[in-house]
């Protein structure tokens, strides 16, 4: 099983969380900070590269809760400098970083570890205080004759092994550069001092730092001999936890926030959607198996079953522990979710729309139930209904490229070719496929001569394709 001895391997990246000691910053940024519109294309840049060497997680609901968390975790923030992105990576180690322009990683094994949101929240909260006093920004700004391109692979090389920085760069360049970009003690100190600052605004417990820190740590020396020299330097256990101690012993708890509450209802599913993800599909099996040996009635343990049957294509079974999860908590908008994308699955779309009716009865802007209530309207051709809740979807940011795809579709069948051609033209815009993007363009410009705001929204959006 993945969860057994963790290893902190060398893809721990340069920017590792350690929470350390704790003195009085603001999250003013460095006046040697590279500039915001050069750290944007460089964060692109290195999302790429991430993205072409590791799986993201893909689940609806996973990638919803971490980024309304990371939303709600930055509300306080004075100066927001990028637009912040918060992405799992599905590999066990215990390790989260945050990247440039705003994109903060976290790893499956770290999440799998942490036994509630206070201590996912702790780790986030430090990747932001990075963020918000720019540290990356003022390292890259030190190295500012190698081009974004260059340091984006570096960045990402440092993480994979350094295989891409090793294309770049070699020998004493490399440890030198890397040696470089490494976080100060002060960037450290800095970063945790802002991450108990938000905690506290957030209404999470800033004591749940500590608990995570020991979990970080006895993943960490598990495996000493594969931790990179840079990290040795950090203060060890007793220093850091005596220093937060220090820190928290002004600590008085507060009345928990409605938000906060929410946020701590809905973790369980969170991690049980993850760990039914993540896992290899026996151990994830056993692992809820093991609950329902301890209470057989266990909402989670039925709803991590249903996950795995779901991913394994045993949709019977999927249905089966669904229906026992909802016989104790009937208006669980993340189990009627997955329950009728088990319908849909397998090919059951009538009773799929009736669960997804139930799901939006509870949040009638659920994105994902939306879309996949679409889907099943799309499925049994009910178009023009599939089309409205498309239309919807739209509005609706961040939108997924299905959408436009699924609606481009919907419209040919309806024999609105014009819309339908546009549709597409915008799927293939967004996946970066130009040439037919381009061609669905000039089609639906072509068929929509009865249609001057058609024609305007394809105009611009050939402008923007140029």
């Amino acid at each position: 099983m993945k969860t057994g001895c963790r290893r902190f391997k060398y893809t721990i990246f340069l920017f590792t969380i350690s929470l350390i000691s704790f003195h009085t910053f603001t999250d003013q940024p460095s006046v040697f900070a590279l500039s915001i519109e050069k750290e944007t294309i460089l964060g692109r840049q290195f999302l790429g590269n991430i993205r072409k060497h590791y799986d993201f997680l893909d689940d609806d609901f996973v990638d919803g809760y971490i980024n309304d968390l990371g939303e709600y975790l930055v509300r306080p923030l004075k100066t927001k400098h990028f637009p912040f992105h918060f992405y799992i990576i599905k590999d066990n180690d215990l390790n989260a970083f945050a990247g440039p322009g705003g994109h903060i990683f976290m790893f499956a094994g770290l999440i799998e570890a942490m036994d509630k949101v206070d201590e996912l929240a702790a780790v986030l909260c430090h990747e932001i205080g990075h963020v918000s006093a720019r540290h990356l920004s003022h390292r890259i700004e030190q190295s500012k004759k190698m081009g974004l391109a260059t340091m984006a692979g570096i960045l990402a090389g440092t993480l994979l092994h350094g295989q891409l920085s090793e294309a770049i760069i070699t020998g004493s360049m490399a440890a030198g550069i890397q040696k470089q970009l490494s976080y100060s003690r002060d960037d450290e100190r800095q970063a945790d001092q802002l991450g108990h600052k938000y905690m506290d605004q957030a209404g999470f417990d800033p004591y749940s730092m500590i608990t995570a820190l020991r979990k970080i740590q006895e993943g960490q020396w598990l495996n000493i001999d594969h931790i990179p020299p840079y990290l040795l330097t950090h203060p060890v256990g007793p220093e850091r936890m005596s220093n937060i101690e220090t820190m928290l012993s002004t600590y008085t708890v507060k009345q928990e926030r409605e938000e906060t509450a929410r946020f701590k209802r809905l973790f369980p599913f969170f991690k049980t959607i993850l760990q039914a993800k993540y896992l290899e599909p026996h151990d994830a099996e056993r692992l809820f198996n093991r609950e329902l040996e301890k209470n057989p009635d266990s909402t989670i343990a039925h709803f991590g079953l249903g996950m795995v049957w779901k991913e394994r294509a045993e949709y019977p079974k999927a249905i089966d522990n669904f229906q026992k999860a909802l016989k104790r908590l009937p208006e669980s908008l993340p189990v009627l979710r997955h329950l009728g994308e088990a319908y849909q699955l397998k090919g059951e779309d009538r009773e799929a729309i009736e669960v997804f009716e139930r799901a939006l009865k509870i949040d009638s802007r659920d994105k994902a139930s939306l879309y996949l209530q679409a889907m099943s309207f799309q499925n049994i051709e009910k178009y023009s209904t599939a089309i409205r809740i498309y239309e919807r979807l739209t509005s609706m940011e961040p939108v997924r490229h299905e959408v436009f795809y699924n609606l481009g579709l919907s419209y040919g069948r309806e024999d609105r070719l014009g819309l339908a051609h546009y549709n597409s033209g915008i799927y293939f815009k967004r996946v970066k496929k130009r040439e037919e993007a381009r061609f669905h363009f000039q089609k639906a410009n072509e068929l929509s001569d009865n249609d001057p705001s058609l024609k305007r929204r394809i105009k611009k959006e050939m402008k923007d394709l140029r």
